[in-house]
């Protein structure tokens, strides 16, 4: 109904009236407005895990689930994936629209020119422990940041922010790089100006000492692919933490740090390597995936289905498909046979095929091909988390700026529900039973 001129929810609550506002979106689902409810009703909403909650309005990415629908500022990923690059998608995420060839170019000079680490920064890895996690490491690589560069850390001065922005998507490859050598005892090396920003990243992390690093085109337009494919999924959990943490003013260094931290999770940033661990199990158990996935199906304990469904996506990820064709494609340029390939397109076409899944309507995700491809590529599983840490980047900056600067934007503050003791009285230990 209409009350105003304003589309509104009429809630009637013991009795009483209350009409909430619809914020329309241009595409999706509505939200209805519950800023009143407390205050008109003593309610609030209940919605554990806010699965049904929308905490702000965004311009950045658009997901439908449903109909396998995912696009960065309204251009679809497949365009992207096909013709775009990491940081030209980036500077889109960012800014709002695809950059002309000339901004392009400035923007990925000066990305160039902030990769290197200073040698006081590199000493922090050299305090870290090289059994320490890899995210463990990132984390607090990226909350230093805020130490070495207090010129970038002002949220409300545009300058400082464009400058932090460009120092994080800079130096993350770096730090990420170094990550890797540190625990694989291998000494550091410094970004090579004139590479690409896959380039350098790639250099940095396999060159070994007196060898050149030399693969095949197809590396690194499949590393670059997976970077964009991961770089931003709406209000997931690491976005809404880099969202609730920039809230408070936090700078970008301190807000992204946060959500390096929720993307440790294994709920999180994890299953790929679980998908991994899967077809190992196929493989070295012998099974044949046909009989795996009955076993799935009569849940035999200790068996998981893992890479298929999606808390958002109800029919195929459009992100599987093109992750699928990139491990056919930098497999055969690699000249790399891994047997798990196999194994996980049989998974795949038995899921594809057979009633019981398609009910449930669980399809392959992005996660289920992703560390095959990483596998082949020579990063370790422990390397997984920080790899997608890397893509998302240019998502939780998107989102991060965004929020700063929306003047409706709150600090953030969820509300519960009390459902401990009401009031007791103190007492003293010597009189308790």
């Amino acid at each position: 109904m209409t009350a105003g001129g304003d589309q509104v929810i009429r809630l009637d609550v013991d009795g009483k009236t209350i009409d909430l506002r619809i914020q329309r979106g241009t595409a999706g689902a509505d939200g209805i407005m519950l800023g009143p409810l407390l205050a008109e009703t003593g309610m609030v909403a209940f919605d554990p895990g806010l699965l049904n909650t929308a905490s702000c309005t965004s311009d950045v990415t658009f997901i439908d689930g449903d109909q396998g629908i995912l696009r960065y500022r309204g251009y679809p990923i497949e365009q992207l994936a096909e013709h775009s690059t990491f940081l030209e998608v980036a500077l889109l995420l960012i800014r709002g629209e695809l950059p002309a060839q000339s901004e392009l170019e400035a923007f990925e000079t000066r990305i160039d020119k902030h990769m290197y680490l200073s040698d006081d920064f590199r000493q922090i890895f050299s305090v870290m422990p090289r059994r320490a996690h890899p995210m463990a490491t990132l984390g607090a690589a990226i909350n230093m940041m805020a130490g070495f560069y207090p010129e970038s850390l002002d949220p409300l001065d545009p300058a400082a922010v464009r400058l932090a922005t460009a120092l994080m998507l800079a130096k993350m490859p770096t730090i990420i790089s170094y990550i890797y050598r540190r625990a694989q005892g291998n000494a550091l090396l410094y970004p090579q100006p004139g590479q690409s920003y896959i380039e350098n990243f790639a250099r940095m992390t396999f060159q070994l000492p007196g060898e050149r690093f030399e693969v095949p085109p197809e590396f690194y337009r499949a590393l670059d692919t997976l970077l964009i494919l991961h770089a931003d999924h709406e209000q997931n959990c690491s976005t809404s933490s880099v969202r609730m943490i920039g809230s408070a003013r936090a700078n970008l260094y301190m807000s992204v740090s946060g959500g390096v931290s929720a993307l440790s999770g294994p709920l999180h940033g994890g299953a790929n390597e679980a998908v991994l661990d899967m077809l190992s199990y196929i493989r070295d158990s012998g099974i044949d995936p046909r009989d795996f996935m009955k076993q799935v199906k009569d849940k035999k304990a200790g068996i998981r289905l893992m890479g298929f469904g999606h808390r958002v996506y109800k029919s195929y990820d459009p992100r599987a498909a093109i992750v699928k064709q990139q491990a056919q494609a930098v497999l055969e340029a690699l000249g790399v046979r891994d047997e798990l390939l196999d194994i996980a397109q049989e998974v795949e076409q038995v899921a594809l095929s057979d009633d019981y899944f398609i009910e449930r309507r669980l399809y392959p995700n992005v996660d289920f091909y992703t560390g095959i491809i990483y596998r082949a590529m020579g990063f370790p599983a422990s390397m997984f988390t920080p790899l997608f840490a890397l893509g998302r980047l240019p998502g939780w900056i998107a989102q991060w700026r965004e929020m700063i600067n929306d003047p409706a934007g709150k600090i953030g503050r969820p509300r519960q529900v009390y459902t401990g003791l009401e009031q007791r009285d103190y007492v003293p230990a010597s009189q308790r039973p």
